[in-house]
């Protein structure tokens, strides 16, 4: 009799286990999906303003639920408020007409007709964050497009497909944006890149960190937001972070940080234990400002092929004083490391500057120079040589790596992936430079170089002739 109670027992047990099991798998599951948000509908907003919020919370779910949690939300701001456009703007939407005409739906009628511009820029923004706008619009960020047009082998020789840019180069820096057929062209359009090109005459997308619709602060002080673009062989800063202590941190009380606090209030110590690349870079901290200049704090060009002030790098030269921004990023770092600490870091970063430039960079770039005039080498195009691509990622990929991971403390960056591979890139390149000098021969041309076809022509939208 015992027997059979304590089995009855033990199945009614197992049968709960796996009841809360399943209940629990369910409850995580449901607070991981999109759920409907109930909103609750303000009288002081326009009839134009409720329309759009019911249209879309009935055919976009996951957009309304997005803004139904964000600040904005909170604040009362509707999609009028940022997709409002006047009449005479380019980028009107003019099939968003064809919603006011509908009959199947309450708020398709005329009285509701606003005209709508699906592109928000920064001057939008600035409306309520001129601040923010501002010091946006003087960063590389907004105008990395321009940046890469004076600089860039692959634009300026058209080694690349309008394609292959479009996908690549562009879903980063940013696209030049155009109508097409009463619409934005799907060439450039859809397209977040912080160094974007508005109609308005702006530079940028705030969406790049601060993602729709929720745009989020929190979102934009992770290194997962900075990790969408800076990541991969060229500019691995995502992974640099991560191997660093500052990342080391993050990963394992990361969960714990406030990542809510309110703009300008973010606190070393308070909020969270170790910055994220915001947290250095943009988030203000004891006497430092909050700026989305990313441009402010950097002492050095680290991602230039020759290390130089910020304010000398020819192709944007940044209107900042290097012993000033030191200073600012030491601020930072003295909230959490001493003095001590803290210039030693320094002290090797500037070592790292010097032995690059001197020993790596120079030597190499005099010896492409003389392959030139030599006529070994040919520079009506690039990277059809295999001189010009070695040379191209002795300062694009490895020397960049190194640099960076001196200055983010990232000892497997600096050494394994950085010089390491500049030292084997450095002799490959002497040996076969020296063998064509020797000989006097011409290196050889890959003529069948594929997808060589973009233009080479620089948009008139960012270089007015």
């Amino acid at each position: 009799m015992k027997k059979l109670l304590c089995m009855t027992l033990l199945a009614v047990g197992l049968v709960g286990y796996l009841a809360a099991g399943v209940f629990m798998a369910d409850a995580q599951t449901a607070a991981n999906m999109p759920t409907q948000k109930e909103y609750r509908i303000e009288r002081s907003m326009s009839p134009q303003a409720v329309a759009c919020i019911e249209c879309h919370k009935q055919t976009h779910p996951g957009l309304f639920a997005d803004w139904a949690k964000s600040r904005h939300a909170n604040a009362n701001i509707t999609c009028l408020d940022c997709h409002q456009a006047d009449p005479s703007d380019k980028d009107v939407s003019k099939t968003h007409f064809q919603q006011y005409e509908r009959s199947d739906v309450k708020w398709g009628k005329a009285e509701y007709k606003v005209p709508i511009a699906a592109a928000v820029t920064p001057k939008d923004c600035s409306r309520c964050h001129p601040d923010e706008a501002m010091q946006y619009s003087r960063s590389k960020h907004a105008n990395t497009l321009e940046i890469i047009w004076k600089i860039d082998p692959w634009l300026n020789k058209g080694m690349n497909s309008d394609l292959e840019r479009t996908v690549g180069c562009y879903h980063c820096h940013g696209t030049i944006l155009k109508i097409k057929d009463d619409q934005l062209d799907p060439e450039v359009w859809p397209n977040a890149g912080v160094g974007r090109f508005n109609f308005d005459g702006s530079k940028g997308s705030c969406t790049s960190c601060h993602t729709r619709h929720r745009f989020s602060v929190m979102e934009a002080r992770k290194p997962e937001a900075c990790g969408q673009c800076h990541l991969g062989p060229d500019h691995p800063q995502i992974e640099i972070f991560m191997e660093s202590k500052h990342g080391d941190i993050y990963t394992a009380l990361g969960d714990t940080y406030n990542w809510d606090a309110a703009p300008g209030t973010w606190t070393a110590g308070v909020d969270y234990r170790a910055p994220t690349c915001a947290g250095c870079h943009m988030s203000g901290s004891g006497p430092v400002l909050t700026s989305h200049d990313v441009t402010e704090r950097l002492a050095w060009e680290t991602q230039a092929p020759l290390t130089v002030r910020p304010s000398d790098f020819k192709p944007f030269p940044a209107k900042t004083n290097h012993e000033v921004e030191r200073q600012k990023m030491k601020d930072i770092c003295l909230q959490c490391h001493s003095d001590t600490w803290v210039d030693g870091h320094f002290v090797r970063l500037d070592k790292v500057v010097e032995e690059y430039n001197n020993i790596y960079f120079k030597p190499a770039k005099k010896m492409l120079d003389d392959l030139y005039a030599k006529g070994l080498l040919d520079n009506t195009k690039y990277f059809d040589e295999r001189l010009e691509v070695e040379f191209y990622e002795l300062w694009h990929h490895e020397g960049r790596r190194a640099r960076f991971g001196a200055a983010m403390m990232a000892p497997d960056y600096a050494w394994w992936h950085g010089f390491y591979e500049c030292k084997k890139r450095f002799i490959n390149y002497f040996e076969e430079a020296n063998d064509l000098i020797e000989h006097n021969q011409k290196a050889y041309r890959a003529m069948d170089f594929p997808a060589a076809t973009g233009n080479t022509k620089r948009p008139v939208e960012l270089f007015p002739e």
